[in-house]
């Protein structure tokens, strides 16, 4: 049978996409190959939410290209990138995120050396579809596509589209399911977690309370969740009450991005430096324990020094346990890519600073419950 190597960059729910993609392969009579050398085909998971990832996905599709492989490319590419996909892999056939039922098409007809393209919005629930797990103790279970914002420098959304909650019921038996086959980490994954439901008259904590009650010895780990949709005090108050129960991690992955209001506004971010402020305290208060991961972007448009100095502020009062830190890239067809940028090296000086901030500031610890 023909043999297939699947390389994923980007985020857990990229991962997730992943082991479907392989799942549905292997079902269909595909074996795994431990290299693009000792494939037969090639399938790239692609990322598009920064330009050093993308530029990796590029350099790997020129050396599929040259050596000669059929490839297929998956994941958000397809939805935002084809023109680029079509310069550097004529040949390749094309499955977007909402399509993945389709992988097994796709894989036959590049084999078969013919070009196919699938990147309609069928918005397929993924749970419940065959999986081949990377990791023996760990499930990762997507709760929704698409996302409810509209971030002027998010390319996500230009691929992922609107919010589609995938059911309560369906995500509980996917949890069942991985438990039942070993997992003892089950993490909970979207483009934003805090506006699971809200088209579908559930939400968050809902889900969490439902998955907590799936019978076995396991952790549930909440991906990140905007500061948006959880500012809402009946929401944040539901949400604290389900991280009280203790097969929920202790880790809150939430955005800042910036300390500086007029940056959030100009990014359409949607709430406040004090609406972050306030959620991070009130789980603090009532949640002993809690791990504070957050993200920043320095560099953005328009930010002054004055702007960036009430980034490093804000980390100075809210003292996070972790930063993931991003120097802002423009993103092709995004409302942010049109205004003026700022200097390169203004950006990473910035990102320096932040940086070196951060490894004087934190112990480098990271609890055994967050990993």
């Amino acid at each position: 049978m023909p043999a297939v190597f699947i390389e994923t960059f980007g985020c857990a729910a990229n991962q997730a996409d992943s082991e479907f993609i392989a799942g549905l392969l292997e079902r269909a009579g595909f074996e795994t190959a431990a290299s693009p050398a000792d494939a037969d085909i090639v399938v790239l998971n692609t990322c598009i939410v920064k330009t050093p990832t993308e530029n990796r996905i590029v350099r790997r599709m020129q050396g599929i290209v040259a050596a000669g492989k059929p490839l297929v490319i998956a994941g958000c590419m397809p939805k935002t990138s084809k023109l680029m996909i079509e310069s550097i892999a004529p040949k390749a056939c094309i499955v977007g995120p909402d399509s993945l039922s389709h992988i097994v098409d796709a894989a036959k007809a590049a084999l078969a050396g013919r070009k196919v393209a699938f990147v309609s919005d069928e918005r397929e629930d993924k749970p419940g579809l065959p999986r081949v797990r990377r990791k023996k103790d760990l499930g990762i279970v997507p709760i929704a596509i698409g996302c409810l914002g509209a971030c002027s420098y998010c390319a996500t959304k230009l691929a992922r589209g609107k919010l589609k909650s995938y059911p309560v019921e369906c995500v509980v038996a996917e949890t069942a399911s991985l438990v039942k086959d070993g997992c003892r980490k089950i993490w909970l994954t979207s483009e934003d977690n805090s506006c699971y439901g809200l088209d579908a008259k559930t939400n968050l904590a809902e889900l969490i309370g439902a998955v907590s009650k799936v019978p076995g010895n396991f952790t549930i780990r909440v991906g990140m969740m905007n500061p948006t949709y959880i500012r809402d005090k009946k929401l944040l108050s539901a949400l604290i009450e389900a991280y009280k129960n203790p097969k929920v991690s202790k880790f809150l992955h939430v955005p800042v991005q910036s300390g500086s209001d007029k940056i959030l506004r100009a990014m359409k971010r949607g709430y406040t430096v004090a609406d972050f402020e306030k959620i991070v305290a009130a789980f603090r208060k009532e949640v002993p324990g809690m791990y504070i991961d957050t993200d920043v972007i320095v560099g953005f448009p328009g930010e002054t020094d004055e702007d960036f100095d009430a980034t490093v502020s804000l980390l100075a009062r809210v003292k996070p346990e972790k930063v993931n830190l991003s120097k802002f890239g423009a993103r092709p067809g995004t409302e942010a890519s049109k205004l003026k940028q700022l200097p390169a090296q203004a950006v990473s000086a910035r990102s320096r600073a932040v940086s070196a901030l951060q490894r004087a500031a934190a112990p480098g610890h990271r609890p055994a419950a967050c990993a």
